[in-house]
């Protein structure tokens, strides 16, 4: 379908917001990983030349290659000399949540290798809103676990999970099992479920940006999670941060 100006919609240069406050090369990056995912350049495999990304997108040859780096940086594409640019992945891992969500069963088939690694342990005493999330008073002393999870080697999710008093062995269990389930069930959970999950979006921070080998500026969606036992009594409150352009929740309705 043509426009008012007689050309193509699908050639009028996408613009970028030049007064936003978000660097161009940015915008520019966001906006490729975005058609990429929405399979805008086709079976080829290859992405259009500068030239082209330059037109659609409203700026110079040195903007979309800045913007370019960053996606190879993160391993969305790779230069190739002589050739262009290859795209290396279309699609995001799918991460359900519902009832009973699990790291490891949920991305099954999507990766050959999953890890979950515990980055640090600690027991601190927690806040308000974390006190009130677990039914516990503010200042209670709980496990706190730091973990990075991976899937073929890419960081896949950021977390901090607090468990009740009484789970105090937690941090032990989960170096020698690599699973939070496994854990659980080794201190005699044998079954928990997800009583809440809140979602939001925001820019990955520098910290977060390195922990998950991501671009500055880079999306982030953000869950705050809490699991309880089948009883609903809750035990565990989470807080996970996923590389937006590498996953996407996928919200399940579970029976009970």
């Amino acid at each position: 379908m043509n426009d008012a100006t007689g050309k193509a919609a699908s050639e009028k240069p996408s613009l970028v917001e030049r007064r936003g406050g978000v660097q161009l090369w940015r915008q520019i990056a966001d906006r490729i990983r975005q058609a990429i995912s929405l399979g805008e350049f086709g079976d080829s495999g290859m992405m259009p030349p500068e030239t082209a990304l330059a037109a659609r997108f409203g700026v110079n040859r040195h903007t979309v290659r800045a913007a370019l780096k960053v996606l190879a940086q993160e391993g969305v594409v790779q230069s190739l000399q002589g050739k262009g640019t290859m795209i290396l992945r279309r699609e995001r891992l799918t991460y359900p949540i519902g009832r009973r969500t699990r790291f490891s069963d949920g991305l099954a088939g999507q990766a050959e290798r999953l890890e979950f690694r515990l980055l640090s342990s600690r027991t601190a005493a927690i806040g308000r809103e974390i006190a009130d999330a677990l039914g516990l008073l503010a200042g209670n002393e709980c496990s706190v676990l730091e973990t990075l999870g991976l899937a073929d080697g890419l960081p896949l999710s950021r977390a901090t999970h607090v468990f009740a008093p009484g789970l105090s062995g937690i941090a032990e269990r989960f170096a020698a099992t690599g699973s939070i389930t496994k854990a659980l069930m080794s201190l005699g959970v044998p079954d928990y479920v997800r009583l809440s999950t809140d979602v939001m979006a925001r820019h990955a921070m520098a910290e977060e940006a390195a922990e998950l080998a991501l671009s500055p500026g880079s999306i982030l969606l953000e869950t705050m999670a809490v699991n309880g036992f089948p009883d609903r009594r809750p035990f565990q409150y989470s807080l996970t941060r996923f590389p937006a352009d590498r996953i996407q929740l996928g919200m399940r309705i579970d029976s009970v």
